[in-house]
C-alpha cells in the first residue's frame, strides 16, 4: 500500500502531460506539412494566456483588457500580423488542427505496449451468531412414580471474524497491427484472517499468479479490417485532412484580410468624394445666393437642397465606415477601445499597379486545379474513404473465426509468493467460430455503406462541378469588372467636363442649377465607382486565384502579383498593364446563339 500510494503521489504533473501532448501533436503536424508540402511551419495554439492557470484569469481583467485605448497605424501587412497573432476564428481554425493530431496520438498508442498496474486493500468484518445448548436431567424417584426434570439453558454468542486482503496486480498488453493482441499479468494476493475469535489461529494466505493471453481473429476483423486498425488509419487521413483544411483556411482568411482592407479604404476615399462634392455644392449655394437679385428663388432653394443632401449622404458615408473600422476590429481581434489608422498608400499602388491580368484558359485551369485545390484533394480521398467502410462492413459478413491460447501459474501455497513450479503450468489453445447465422444489424450496416458511398461519389462529382463554375464565373466576373472599371473611367472623365461646363455656364446664366446639380451628382457615383471597381476587380481576382489553388501567400504583397505565372500549363507572366480600351457591346442574340 506504501509503495502504490509512493507511486501515485510522484505521478506527472498536470503541465508535464500538457508539454507532453504539446510535443506529440506539433511533431505530428510538422511532419504531415512536411511530406504534403515539401515545407513545415513552426506550429503553436499557445496564446497571452496559455501559461497562465484558468483559475487566475478573471472576467475584471478581461473587461479591463477590452477598454484599451491604443493608438497604431496599420498597413496591410500589420492588418494580416495581427489578425494571425489575434483572431479569434485563426485561433480555433489551430486548434481544430491539434485536436485532430492528437485524436491520431490516441490511436498510435493503442498499438505500443501498454503499462496498467493496481493495488486494491479491504478490510472485511464478518459477524455470526452462534448458538450453545446445555441440557441437565435431575431424576427423582418417588415410590412407584419416576419424574425426569431437564433443565435446558441456550447462550447466544457472536462469531467476530475480521479479513484483511491486498490485490496487487500489474500487467501489459500489446496491439497487433494483425487485429490480435497480447496480454501478460502478474497479480499478487495476500489474505489474512486478522483475528479470530474461537480458534485463536490468524490465518494467512500469499499468492502470486503469472497469466498469458493470446487473441487473433483470423477471419472477420482480420489486420485492415480490424477495428483499432481501421481507427488508426482513419485517424492518420483526418490529419492529412485538418492540415490541407488549415492550409487552405489560411490562405481565404489571409484573402478575406486583404479584402476587407481595400474595402475599408474604399469606404475612406468614398468619404473624401463625399466630402468634396458638399464642398462644390456649397460654393454652388454661395455662388447663386450672391447673384440672388438676378437668379430665381428657386434655383437658389435647388442648390441649397443639393447642398444639404450632400451633406447628409457625407455625415451617413462616415457612419458607415467606423461600423466597418469596428467590424474589422473584431476580425482582427482588437479591443473596439483602440483607435486604428489604415495606410492609404495601400490603394495608391493597387491605382499604379493597375488591373492585374488573369488571362486563363478555363480547361487547363480546371485541370491543374484539380490536382492543386486542397478541399477537393480532401474530397477525393475522402470517396476513397467510403471505399474503405464499404470492405470493413462487408468483412463483418464474414464468419468469426477466433484464435486463442492462454497459461497461467501459480506460486506455492499458502504463503512462498515467490517460489513457482513450471511443472504446475497451466496452457490451453483452441478455436472459437461464430457461424454467421444471424446478421442483420451487419448486413444493414453494410448496405447503408454503399448508399454513402454512392453519396460520397454524388458528393465528389458535385465537387468538381462546383470547381468548374467557380472557375467560370471567377472568369466572367473578372471580365464584368475590368469592363466597369474601363467604363466608370470613363464616365468619371465625362462627369468632370460636365461639372466644368455646367458651372461656366450657370455663372453665364446660360444654364439653370438643375444641370449643374445632375453633372455633380454623377461626378459623384463616377468617382465612388471607379474605386469600388478597382477594389472590386483585386477581390475577384484574389478570390479565382484562391479558388483554382493558384494563390501563393508567400509573395511578399501577394495581392499585387500575377500569380498565374507556371500554374498553368504554357502559362507565362504577362504585363500588369492591359489594354485600356472598351470593348463593343454584344448584342443579345450574338450572345444568346453562339
Amino acid at each position: 500500500m506504501l509503495v502504490a500510494l509512493a507511486l501515485l503521489l510522484s505521478g506527472c504533473t498536470p503541465s508535464h502531460h500538457r508539454r507532453s501532448a504539446d510535443n506529440a501533436a506539433y511533431r505530428i503536424v510538422q511532419r504531415v506539412e512536411q511530406q504534403i508540402f515539401g515545407r513545415t511551419n513552426a506550429f503553436s495554439i499557445e496564446t497571452r494566456y496559455s501559461s497562465r492557470k484558468p483559475a487566475e484569469i478573471l472576467a475584471a481583467e478581461l473587461i479591463e483588457d477590452r477598454l484599451q485605448t491604443n493608438r497604431r497605424i496599420i498597413t496591410v501587412e500589420e492588418a494580416l500580423r495581427l489578425a494571425v497573432s489575434h483572431s479569434r476564428e485563426y485561433q480555433e481554425a489551430k486548434e481544430n488542427l491539434y485536436r485532430a493530431a492528437l485524436s491520431l496520438t490516441g490511436a498510435k498508442h493503442a498499438f505500443t505496449p501498454q503499462f496498467f498496474a493496481s493495488s486494491e486493500a479491504r478490510f472485511d468484518r464478518d459477524f455470526t451468531e452462534v448458538a450453545h445448548r446445555r441440557t441437565v436431567v435431575r431424576t427423582n424417584v418417588v415410590g412407584t412414580n419416576v419424574t425426569i426434570l431437564t433443565n435446558v439453558s441456550t447462550r447466544i454468542g457472536i462469531d467476530d471474524k475480521t479479513v484483511g486482503s491486498l490485490r496487487s496486480e500489474v500487467s501489459v498488453s500489446k496491439l497487433f497491427k494483425s487485429g490480435g493482441s497480447f496480454t501478460v499479468t502478474l497479480a499478487n494476493d495476500i489474505l489474512n484472517d486478522l483475528f479470530l475469535y474461537y480458534t485463536g489461529d490468524p490465518q494467512r494466505s500469499i499468492v502470486s499468479t503469472i497469466s498469458v493471453n493470446l487473441f487473433q481473429p483470423l477471419l472477420t476483423g482480420f489486420g485492415r479490417n480490424a477495428a483499432a486498425v481501421e481507427g488508426l488509419t482513419q485517424a492518420s487521413r483526418d490529419v492529412i485532412y485538418a492540415v490541407r483544411d488549415h492550409a487552405f483556411f489560411q490562405d481565404e482568411f489571409a484573402v478575406g484580410i486583404v479584402n476587407d482592407y481595400f474595402s475599408l479604404l474604399s469606404r475612406k476615399d468614398t468619404i473624401r468624394n463625399n466630402y468634396a462634392n458638399y464642398l462644390s455644392r456649397v460654393a454652388a449655394t454661395q455662388r447663386l445666393e450672391a447673384r440672388e437679385d438676378r437668379e430665381q428663388q428657386s434655383a437658389v432653394d435647388q442648390t441649397r437642397q443639393a447642398e444639404l443632401s450632400a451633406k447628409n449622404t457625407y455625415v451617413n458615408s462616415v457612419a458607415d465606415y467606423f461600423t466597418a473600422l469596428d467590424e474589422f476590429k473584431i476580425t482582427l481581434g482588437l479591443p473596439l477601445g483602440e483607435r486604428i489608422f489604415l495606410d492609404d498608400s495601400a490603394l495608391t499602388q493597387v491605382r499604379e499597379t493597375g488591373l492585374v491580368p488573369a488571362s486563363l484558359n478555363p480547361i487547363e485551369a480546371y485541370r491543374v486545379a484539380v490536382k492543386q485545390r486542397l478541399p477537393l484533394l480532401n474530397a477525393i480521398d475522402q470517396f476513397e474513404d467510403s471505399k474503405r467502410k464499404v470492405r470493413i462492413f462487408a468483412d463483418a459478413l464474414k464468419p468469426g473465426l477466433d484464435f486463442f491460447a492462454d497459461a497461467s501459474l501459480e506460486s506455492e501455497k499458502p504463503t512462498d509468493y515467490t517460489k513457482f513450479d513450471p511443472n504446475k503450468i497451466r496452457a490451453g489453445v483452441g478455436l472459437r467460430l461464430d457461424l454467421p447465422l444471424d446478421r442483420l444489424n451487419e448486413r444493414n450496416d453494410y448496405r447503408a455503406s454503399l448508399i454513402s458511398f454512392e453519396l460520397e461519389l454524388r458528393q465528389l462529382t458535385l465537387e468538381f462541378d462546383r470547381l468548374r463554375d467557380r472557375i467560370d464565373e471567377g472568369l466572367r466576373t473578372l471580365e464584368q469588372r475590368r469592363q466597369s472599371y474601363f467604363i466608370q473611367t470613363n464616365a468619371l472623365a465625362l462627369a468632370n467636363r460636365r461639372v466644368e461646363s455646367s458651372t461656366i455656364l450657370l455663372q453665364a446664366g446660360r444654364a439653370e442649377a438643375r444641370d449643374l446639380i445632375e453633372a455633380q451628382d454623377a461626378q459623384l457615383r463616377a468617382q465612388n465607382d471607379v474605386t469600388r471597381a478597382l477594389v472590386g476587380y483585386q477581390e475577384a481576382r484574389l478570390q479565382l486565384m484562391l479558388g483554382i489553388g493558384a494563390l501563393d501567400r508567400s509573395k511578399s504583397q501577394f495581392w499585387l502579383k500575377d500569380h498565374l505565372a507556371g500554374f498553368a500549363p504554357g502559362a507565362v507572366a504577362t504585363a500588369v498593364q492591359p489594354d485600356a480600351a472598351e470593348k463593343p457591346v454584344v448584342p443579345p442574340d450574338q450572345l444568346f446563339n453562339n
